[in-house]
């Protein structure tokens, strides 16, 4: 099956909100440090332009949790691939991910980020699907609400690819 990939928000775009989100940031941080944990792999690019932006000491770590295996919806189970290499407590968190779906996968690793005892938690999103939303999920940072369509680029793939895309697209299968 041949796909085909259409701009849905311009690399101008993405990169216009990244900066506003990383003052938001800094701005509500301001005085202390942020720790970011990143989830991988999709999270991380967006996680890397983040930080840039982000005036106050940011220090990072990745966890990386999988939902989809190689399809385009979320199979519901969420497993733990790689755990973080840092405690969390007593650190300002903010969790960096990709894109918030159905919430299973966020509203788990929320939870088990929780029982670590962080001063904060806090939730930061490059695009958010309320459309598909099964389990509720508070995101304090939401790049952009896109329509429930499956997305690629920057950092997200299908099957592993597109993922280097500087610009999100939607994926149209022939």
């Amino acid at each position: 099956m041949a796909e085909k990939v259409r701009v849905l928000l311009s690399e101008k775009e993405v990169d216009a909100r990244i900066s506003a989100i990383g003052e938001q940031i800094s701005r509500d941080y301001a005085g202390k440090q942020v720790h970011l944990v990143c989830v991988l792999k999709g999270g991380s690019f967006f996680m890397c332009e983040l930080a840039k932006r982000i005036t106050v000491p940011v220090s990072i770590d990745f966890m990386s949790v999988s939902s989809y295996g190689g399809a385009t919806k979320s199979s519901g189970v969420v497993k733990i691939v790689k755990d973080l290499d840092e405690p969390l407590k007593d650190k300002d968190v903010i969790v960096v991910e990709d894109i918030v779906d159905s919430g299973r996968t966020l509203s788990y690793l929320l939870e088990l980020l929780q029982q670590r005892g962080p001063k904060s938690l806090a939730l930061c999103t490059l695009l958010d699907k309320p459309d598909r939303r099964v389990i509720d999920v508070h995101v304090d940072y939401t790049g952009f609400e896109i329509p429930d369509k499956f997305v690629v680029g920057y950092g997200l793939d299908y099957n592993q690819r597109y993922r280097n895309l500087p610009y999100i697209g939607v994926v149209e299968l022939n």
